[in-house]
């Protein structure tokens, strides 16, 4: 019996599709036959993009920050050239940069809303035409973080307290376009940036590893395979828009 394929004839941009959870994501709805725009703000995107092809699938690389406006649009301009549509828009592409309100620099928490925030506002505004017209839908990366403060996140979490509040905004704005947006929440997750993050605290690396471990109530990380399944769901269910799915390991209970 030759499965059904969930995506079948369907456009998605993926934002930070290079590692981790974009990646996995990037991979999944290929096998389920979208074509993919895969984005990056390094060349990382590129090696997603072969494996996509080597699969038999289409695909298409765009280098970009999401958070410079010209950069967001090409993205969008580049999808329509080689796709002719967008159907799907996973706003996936963010930074994790530590720190209180009194520790963090004023830099850093700036970097922080321009592409976890602003970088989500820019590529949605000029993705918005497009998905009218194939009453397409749109999946925000946002985070349990959202639901319940860490230590040493202050920009973090309120830049992701920030797309769950726009998530919902949207949903309302677009319900008459019937494009549906949602909100992928995430906790722990062992991705490579996970990893650069644990080396940049110093002491032991899998004791700093188990504190994160720690965090989610089944004793593990999540894997980006787990949040991919998630991203998928809100995709395909027709009857959810301003969801906010938590795919957390028990982080929120």
């Amino acid at each position: 019996m030759i499965k059904k394929m969930k995506l079948k004839g369907k456009v998605a941009i993926i934002t930070g599709a290079g590692a981790g959870i974009g990646e996995a994501t990037a991979l999944l709805f290929a096998k389920e036959g979208a074509k993919i725009c895969c984005n990056s703000l390094t060349e990382s995107a590129k090696n997603v993009v072969g494996k996509i092809k080597s699969s038999g699938e289409d695909a298409i690389f765009v280098q970009a920050d999401i958070s410079v406006e010209e950069e967001a649009n090409r993205i969008i301009e580049k999808t329509i050239e080689f796709y002719d549509k967008i159907d799907i828009l996973f706003n996936n592409a963010g930074i994790v940069l530590g720190g209180a309100i009194d520790t963090i620099s004023t830099e850093d928490w700036d970097r922080t809303m321009a592409v976890n925030v602003r970088g989500i506002y820019l590529v949605t505004k000029y993705a918005i035409p497009y998905l009218r017209k194939t009453r397409g839908v749109i999946i925000n990366n946002s985070s349990s973080v959202a639901f319940k403060g860490v230590k040493d996140r202050a920009a973090y979490t309120a830049s992701k307290g920030a797309v769950l509040s726009m998530t919902r905004a949207m949903a309302a704005d677009y319900l008459e376009d019937k494009i549906r947006v949602n909100a992928i929440c995430p906790g722990t997750t062992n991705t490579s940036s996970l990893t650069e993050r644990i080396k940049s605290r110093g002491g032991n690396f899998e004791e700093v590893k188990q504190q994160y471990i720690s965090r989610q109530r089944l004793g593990r990380l999540g894997t980006p395979e787990e949040i991919a399944e998630g991203v998928l769901f809100l995709t395909v269910n027709e009857f959810c828009t301003g969801v906010s799915l938590l795919v957390d390991g028990g982080m929120t209970m």
